[in-house]
């Protein structure tokens, strides 16, 4: 299986404060990879860099097998790689499809379009009972749901979820990873930062452990399960 994502060496600073340091890590085609560690790890930063939101001060990042170095962030999602930001980032004053049509800015196939749009609607029935719904005036579940459609709007080859479940109740949360598993399904590449490990990891096929910046486990995400580290660490164990 090829590394659609190839990440070596990566360190990223804010100021004085080096927030990642050294990381590497790789996400193959087909694969849901999951990213987990404390708050404060590095986890976010991570997926913003990756997304050209945070400029590396070392290291390489390679898409596809292209250097990443001098690639913007717009350019990023049309070469296929969203971000679910943390918080969702709804566009609380525009309608859910707005911002479903908004996931697909950088797009111009308009037939193709309409066509997702249809589909995502299927994927997510409550999204399509609330289309015409400003987005803002939704539970925190449905707006991620809002976030998640959004960025599947572009067509990304590598969808990059950052702590998804955050905030939401039980039953939203079952969704959300079921939704997550249907994408995977679909041959979307995942990269998952959640902060319930637990769940990651039972979605995942290989699991990284980051703290402090820095990776300190990588493993399949079954054995990272069964790990008494991990266990005492981030799953209550």
């Amino acid at each position: 299986m090829s590394a659609l994502l190839h990440v070596q060496d990566l360190k990223v600073s804010y100021g004085g404060i080096q927030a990642l340091k050294g990381i590497s890590l790789e996400v193959r085609a087909g694969e849901l990879v999951a990213l987990i560690g404390s708050n404060g790890a590095g986890k976010t930063t991570t997926l913003k860099t990756l997304a050209g939101l945070l400029r590396p001060t070392e290291g390489s990042i390679h898409y596809q097998g292209d250097d990443l170095a001098r690639v913007p962030a717009h350019q990023r999602v049309r070469d296929g790689l969203a971000l679910v930001p943390e918080g969702r980032g709804v566009f609380a004053r525009l309608t859910v499809a707005e911002n479903l049509h908004m996931g697909a800015y950088t797009r111009s196939d308009t037939a193709d379009i309409a066509a997702d749009l249809e589909r995502m609607y299927a994927t997510f029935p409550r999204l399509a009972e609330r289309r015409q719904q400003l987005a803002g005036t939704l539970s925190g579940g449905e707006q991620q749901l809002v976030a998640m459609a959004r960025a599947l709007m572009s067509r990304p080859k590598l969808l990059m979820l950052d702590e998804p479940s955050m905030g939401l109740a039980p039953l939203m949360v079952a969704k959300i990873f079921e939704t997550v598993r249907e994408i995977a399904a679909q041959g979307v590449s995942i990269l998952l930062v959640e902060q319930n490990a637990k769940l990651a990891l039972q979605v995942a096929q290989r699991g990284y452990v980051l703290e402090s910046g820095k990776i300190t486990l990588a493993d399949a995400a079954a054995t990272l399960l069964g790990s008494d580290g991990v266990r005492r660490a981030y799953l209550g164990g």
